[in-house]
């Protein structure tokens, strides 16, 4: 039986492309640099009001670094009264009196990227000297504040064999809860492919390898455990364009909600569609995509330029793809959004 809901029960939301570090795996090309179109603190809290009159349950805030914008405590403050509020940040910003700030708005969950468990490795990936140490002080800072924290760390070539020592720190750390996600094609990532990517049966054995602490539970984002999210999920990034996902920002677009509702970026025939998950291609009667919906959208469509494509990171339905090079034409599928020269929003 297909689910079918009239409004979203969760969304992702962006609140600057800005970032203070430069990572190789970044899925949104972000610099030092805001743009200059993105949502002011008026638009962002109009925008909050419709989503909270929507009936959404959580949002999930990202940049770029969202600690990165002067406002963005602002902005979490006129979030956490409505939904439960889940940060995800690099946490070299994250101050002990940011951290008391954020416990204070009320932010449920503040999820922690680190790229290995070393500063060797995790500075390779952010390109700045002296992250790691930053970031894992962040971290502390969070939970002295009484914040839940949770890790978040992308597999890659580089740090494949730091992933079992990541889990070893988190329950060091004592924080409960590490996802181990999967590389996505987007931003600088696509630069980067060929030096982070790995082959699928190359992460499938490294995750299969890891030996979970009992304190520890582990995430992953590998299909079906990661399914078609779309069927519950907006996303709207920091210029107002609505995505439907974090990880579609580059490949859709169903509107501006500087031009049109919400709820009516929701309800674009596009993403009506995608929402269905239906998938051609040996899905149909697997047990494991039952729930799944066909994987990722994202890593379908870049891999075949086709939304009804099963999921290449699925063991089952890869059909031989070497999701550790990228198709060449990979950049026409592409959306290059106009931005709005007015805003319904103001």
């Amino acid at each position: 039986m297909e689910l079918v809901l009239h409004q979203p029960l969760k969304s992702w939301l962006q609140v600057t492309q800005s970032c203070n570090l430069e990572c190789r795996q970044c899925y949104g090309d972000c610099d030092a640099r805001p743009r200059g179109d993105e949502l002011s603190r008026a638009e962002f809290a109009a925008l909050i009001r419709e989503m909270a009159d929507s009936g959404l349950i959580e949002v999930f805030v990202e940049g770029g670094e969202p600690l990165n914008r002067p406002d963005t405590l602002d902005v979490l403050a006129e979030l956490t009264p409505h939904v439960m509020t889940r940060l995800r940040t690099n946490a070299t910003l994250l101050t002990p009196e940011v951290a008391r700030r954020l416990k204070e708005i009320g932010v449920g969950e503040v999820y922690v990227d680190v790229m290995g468990a070393t500063a060797a490795t995790h500075d390779w990936h952010v390109r700045v000297p002296g992250s790691f140490d930053r970031t894992i002080e962040g971290l502390r800072n969070a939970q002295a504040a009484g914040l839940p924290v949770s890790l978040l760390v992308i597999m890659t070539r580089r740090n494949v064999a730091e992933l079992q020592q990541v889990l070893d720190m988190a329950a060091e750390l004592r924080v409960p809860r590490v996802g181990v996600l999967r590389l996505y094609p987007l931003g600088r990532a696509r630069t980067h492919w060929k030096d982070l990517a790995l082959r699928l049966p190359d992460q499938m054995a490294a995750l299969d390898a890891l030996r979970v602490p009992e304190s520890v539970h582990l995430m992953t984002s590998w299909h079906p455990k990661d399914g078609n999210c779309c069927w519950q999920n907006a996303g709207v990034d920091a210029t107002g364009r609505s995505v439907g996902c974090a990880y579609l920002r580059d490949y859709a677009d169903y509107g501006n909600v500087r031009e049109v509702s919400f709820l009516d970026t929701w309800n674009d025939p596009v993403y009506v569609r995608n929402r269905a998950g239906h998938v051609d291609g040996g899905c149909d009667g697997c047990e494991e995509t039952q729930g799944s919906s066909g994987g990722c959208r994202s890593t379908a469509y870049a891999f075949t330029g086709r939304w009804d494509a099963p999921d290449p990171f699925c063991t089952e339905t890869n059909g031989g793809t070497d999701v550790s090079q990228l198709p060449d034409d990979l950049d026409e599928r592409r959306v290059r959004p106009a931005v709005p020269a007015t805003s319904r929003l103001l």
